[in-house]
């Protein structure tokens, strides 16, 4: 494992110079995600962003993820796991609500 969120970027870093050719992105999460991301585009040469998500939790259960909701560069995107929506018998009426609530969060 390693000592912290630096040493595990710097290492991803030097991982992915070897394997990656062309120009890249580096796109980081809160949460630890973005201190790794920075030592990435270091050692990438790339530019760095962050994305910020939200879980699009189920009814009755939150912490289940149905889906995600996340806005990069003024764009939103919202993933709906419709297998597990059907799974559940999630109603459309919720996600549109659970999303315009997730949506306020960000």
């Amino acid at each position: 494992m390693f000592r912290d969120r630096e040493e595990a970027g710097r290492a991803l870093g030097e991982h992915l110079q070897r394997r990656l050719t062309g120009e890249s992105v580096v796109l980081a999460i809160p949460r630890g995600g973005v201190i790794i991301g920075e030592y990435v585009a270091a050692a990438l040469g790339a530019p760095l962003d962050v994305i910020v998500p939200r879980k699009l939790g189920a009814p009755g259960n939150p912490e289940l993820a149905v889906g995600a909701l996340a806005v990069a560069d003024g764009e939103e995107i919202a993933l709906v796991d419709d297998r597990t929506v059907i799974a559940l018998g999630v109603p459309s009426s919720y996600l549109q609500a659970e999303i315009e609530r997730q949506r306020r969060e960000i």
